[in-house]
């Protein structure tokens, strides 16, 4: 017979295979996703100055304009059909997608609308014009890549609830393979500059969405939850936006703080200089978030499947084992950063001034990666268990209360420019990790699960002879 501690252990070797069976792949996934960006900002970089600034002040309004809403909203959908593939609710999984699909439409309409004038407003703001035109530009080219995103990212998050990963992993490494011969062929073959980076960004996205659509209608592994079309996806909306919104308000608030420096950034002294270095340092900073992204994602669905299937002692265990890990890749990645800082800046610009300003942020850029590592991992802890509406509470008391007002005191009456913005927002960012890993050590886990059984059980889809009861 095993000791009690024994038992523990093998428990713990257990669910680090589960969690790394999900972590593996989705870190490959995100990190594939991330370098179609990555791709086009170098590519541009290696035009001149003025499009790197022009693409980096574009990249951030359309971020904060649509893209973090998208990806925001979706992590109400992580929620839903997370919980319902662990209470074996299948169907409820395809009429949750089809109802973030609608919902995510909604939102998109007049967020592609705004980037049409996208350069007034930056001209409004104090922009310089010739970069805010060129931003304009490259944002209207853009938003196909939007409207793509509201039907792919819900069906993204629907595989990942069902911890069905290879198909993403098969179709972001094939995307990838085509997004770079394309884009490099855009901008330089063609000539077409920052405008050919946003159309191959563009036709590499909807190319995404082709494949994985192909893969939900004609798996037999998405048999019981395909995207189902119903009255029933009307009522969904409602419950989509319950969670929804929460999750983009904890997303997007983080989120825009970031861009709200770049935007910054260009009122500093030699804007082009400030931009770019800013840009850059935000690029090699979310490129790491796609690795504990990946274990964020891997949190979410042990803990979703887990509290929908009633288990509050696995779903603690997940969260301690995904937490654990995440810790020893964020010290890992962190010392790489802070020792090769002096050649980050050389894969993205060619300039002295910019290699030797991007290297002395490399100290700011290790701490930042400790703590995002830290809140992409709860971030998918709260969304797996249904408290989004907490993170909410705490992002704007972090960012905009302490982070921001002391970016922009740092930044500028201090004079320490790009250096001074960024030192605000990790102060936000510690402030945001610290709160948030506290309000998940008091987490108790029997009543979380015993929360989502009565959500779950309170509005049951029966379909008898075409009719459809709801039982309320």
């Amino acid at each position: 017979m095993r000791s009690p501690e024994a038992e523990r252990w093998g428990a713990f070797g257990r669910e680090v295979r589960n969690v790394s069976v999900i972590v593996a792949p989705m870190v490959v996934v995100a990190v594939l996703q991330y370098l179609m960006q990555m791709v086009a900002i170098v590519m541009v970089g290696h035009v001149d100055q003025l499009s790197l600034s022009s693409v980096a002040i574009a990249t951030s309004l359309t971020n904060v304009t649509g893209f973090s809403l998208l990806s925001g909203l979706v992590g109400g959908l992580e929620t839903l059909c997370g919980q319902a593939f662990g209470a074996k609710q299948y169907n409820k999984i395809g009429t949750y997608t089809c109802s973030a699909i609608l919902s995510l439409l909604l939102v998109c309409i007049p967020a592609s609308i705004s980037w049409i004038f996208l350069d007034k407003f930056l001209i409004l703001i104090g922009q310089d014009p010739l970069i805010s035109l060129k931003a304009r530009k490259y944002s209207i080219y853009l938003i196909p890549a939007l409207f793509g995103g509201t039907v792919v990212k819900p069906l993204v998050r629907s595989l990942q609830s069902q911890s069905l990963i290879s198909p993403l992993l098969v179709s972001s490494t094939l995307v990838l393979g085509l997004h770079v011969p394309l884009c490099w062929a855009l901008v330089f073959k063609l000539k077409m500059g920052s405008v050919g980076a946003a159309v191959g960004f563009s036709l590499s996205n909807w190319f995404y969405l082709v494949l994985i659509v192909f893969y939900v209608k004609f798996s037999s592994s998405c048999e019981n939850t395909r995207v189902t079309v119903s009255l029933d996806v009307l009522i969904g909306v409602k419950e989509f936006f319950r969670f929804g919104v929460p999750s983009a308000v904890m997303v997007c608030l983080k989120w825009w703080s970031i861009e709200v420096l770049v935007l910054l950034s260009g009122l500093l002294p030699n804007p082009k200089l400030e931009t770019s270095v800013l840009s850059i340092c935000l690029t090699i900073s979310t490129l790491h978030f796609t690795i504990p992204y990946g274990f964020g994602a891997a949190a979410n669905t042990r803990v979703s499947n887990e509290s929908g299937a009633g288990n509050p002692q696995a779903a603690r265990l997940a969260v301690c084992t995904v937490m654990f890990l995440a810790i020893i890749e964020a010290i890992t990645v962190s010392m790489a950063v802070l020792i090769g800082c002096r050649f980050l800046g050389k894969a993205y610009s060619n300039e002295k001034p910019v290699v030797s300003y991007v290297a002395s942020m490399g100290p700011f850029i290790s701490l930042s990666i400790i703590t995002d590592s830290l809140q992409a991992v709860i971030s998918g802890i709260a969304r797996g268990s249904g408290w989004q509406h907490i993170g909410a509470y705490v992002n704007p008391g972090a960012f905009y209360l302490f982070g921001i007002p002391t970016a922009v005191l740092l930044g500028f009456p201090l004079h320490l420019k790009a250096k001074g913005l960024w030192i605000g927002i990790l102060i936000g960012s510690l402030i945001q990790s610290t709160c948030l890993s506290l309000i998940t050590g008091l987490t108790d886990w029997r009543k979380q699960a015993k929360m989502v059984k009565e959500r779950m059980s309170k509005r049951t889809i029966l379909y008898v002879d075409k009719d459809v009861d709801i039982v309320e």
